[in-house]
């Protein structure tokens, strides 16, 4: 926990590392976010679950779904951090 954000395991994995960061403050998505020291915060806080999580040593994956082409079936702005394994490309 943290005063701008949640992490938690995400309850559907796609990975044998996949961790949700969610604000506190609702924001639709990424598009939706103006406020740049928020913004800083949020991509620190993934940073940080992810080096709690052992992914830093051999990288990880950040996802932000946004809007129904991008996929986003949410509309509270979240970000996947996924690891643990090698993530192929393209991922859909």
């Amino acid at each position: 926990e943290h005063k701008d954000y949640l992490v938690f395991h995400d309850i559907n994995p796609q990975a044998p590392v996949h961790l949700l960061l969610i604000p506190r403050l609702h924001i639709p998505s990424l598009n939706d976010l103006e406020d740049s020291n928020l913004a800083a915060s949020l991509l620190q806080g993934c940073r940080e679950a992810a080096r709690l999580a052992g992914l830093t040593e051999n990288g990880y994956r950040l996802v932000t779904n946004i809007g129904s082409h991008g996929g986003q079936t949410v509309y509270h702005l979240h970000f996947h951090i996924l690891g643990g394994r090698h993530l192929g490309w393209p991922p859909g």
